[in-house]
């Protein structure tokens, strides 16, 4: 029984962590229609990027506002200088950013070596809290927090703001909104940047249980592709419903099958764009 509830909050720990780093790709692919293909790169560089801010500084959550910042400039950057020159063409998109994503990787293991590291948690992070007779690690019970928090913000965000409201508003019917004065491009360029800095946040807090290694990119990129085609493209709901069955599939697939894991993962996924090409949540 204990060892059913550990696993539980496994998957949990991890969904949530699959859902900070597949919200920023469901804001960027699915409101933005950009295909980005370097978000798994920028998770990586994130969490790089704080893993050398908390050795350098001594501090976790100045480690977090690192990664954060730096990848939200690198994506503004990446849009700005690269992508915007390609929009709407969206095979150009896939090899810019796919290229760009081997880039980051290698430079990744240039600077850093080939070694999985770990970024250090702070000491009230550290240790075991007991729930109930149940001693679970306390920084896994942070990422679930965390989890929680970012979804609680970009649903505020999306649905309560003016902010959100033009840029579902832009995403509709552009034109509308840049009769009406408004640059539509700004928008756009913000979506981007909090969908990058989305990725170095979860770079940051999955550098710490997951670890930080090459090739650790295209793995989450593949959970975040699955994420989004099976929430539905743009939907914040259908994100946290998909990085819940991602994450629960994921954890009990590599203790029970563990050489069927990713089967379990993308056989009901191809199964679910059989009878629903838009995902649970999507829409045409």
């Amino acid at each position: 029984m204990i060892a059913t509830i550990m696993q539980v909050a496994n998957a949990l720990s991890l969904s949530a962590l699959l859902f900070v780093v597949a919200s920023g790709f469901t804001l960027i692919f699915g409101l933005l229609r950009v295909v980005n293909l370097a978000h798994g790169a920028l998770y990586l560089l994130g969490g790089y990027i704080g893993m050398a801010a908390v050795r350098w500084s001594g501090s976790f959550f100045l480690g977090v506002l690192a990664g954060i910042v730096a990848i939200a400039v690198l994506g503004l950057l990446l849009d700005r200088l690269l992508l915007e020159r390609i929009k709407g063409q969206d095979l150009r998109q896939v090899l810019l950013t796919l290229g760009v994503a081997l880039i980051i990787n290698d430079l990744c293991l240039v600077i850093w070596g080939g070694d999985a590291l770990t970024i250090r948690v702070p000491e009230a992070l550290r240790g075991a809290a007991n729930l109930g007779g149940v001693f679970y690690p306390k920084y896994r019970i942070f990422v679930i927090v965390a989890g929680i928090a970012t979804f609680v913000f970009l649903w505020v965000l999306y649905n309560r703001t003016r902010l959100g409201a033009l840029i579902r508003a832009g995403v509709d019917d552009k034109e509308m909104i840049q009769a009406i004065g408004i640059k539509i491009s700004r928008l756009f360029v913000l979506t981007f940047m909090l969908g990058s800095a989305l990725a170095g946040l979860g770079g940051v807090l999955g550098g710490a249980f997951l670890t930080l290694y090459p090739g650790g990119d295209a793995e989450i990129l593949v959970y975040s592709l699955a994420i989004v085609i099976i929430g539905g493209r743009g939907s914040l709901g259908g994100a946290a419903i998909g990085s819940l069955l991602v994450g629960f599939l994921a954890t009990f697939g590599q203790v029970w099958f563990p050489e069927l894991a990713y089967f379990i993962i993308f056989g009901p996924m191809a199964l679910l764009l059989a009878f629903r090409p838009y995902g649970l949540f999507g829409r045409a």
